[in-house]
């Protein structure tokens, strides 16, 4: 495989685990304020594809950092969901360790190859 080749491939990969991490956080957030079935349904819908899309990108990139980023990046966006539409409260503590989840997701990212090699 061309390395060129293997970069696409691994992008995608990525992306998958940010689209995963983008419904998780959206059937987070659904999943605190649904009152009905009809709310459940997509909340379901969304836990199964933020799932789908996890398993689907740790068939390249080694589960274990896969794993670790989705969280990271669904524990980002449920806090920024959080400040933004629900007016949280925001702290210098709260920023701090945001930063440093960014800066580890960053990290395990810039750091893992294929098969984990």
């Amino acid at each position: 495989m061309k390395a060129r080749e293997f970069c696409l491939i691994y992008i995608k990969q990525w992306l998958l685990v940010g689209l995963g991490a983008i419904f998780e956080v959206s059937w987070v957030v659904v999943f605190k304020h649904a009152t009905t079935p009809w709310e459940w349904g997509p909340t379901g819908l969304a836990v199964l594809l933020s799932f789908y899309l996890l398993i689907r990108a740790s068939q390249v990139i080694p589960a274990v950092t896969a794993y670790a980023v989705y969280v990271g990046l669904g524990t980002l966006g449920t806090t920024a969901v959080g400040v933004l539409a629900f007016g949280e409260p925001v702290s210098f503590s709260k920023l701090a360790l945001v930063g440093l989840l960014v800066i580890g997701i960053g990290g395990l990212q810039f750091t893992t190859t294929q098969g984990g090699k």
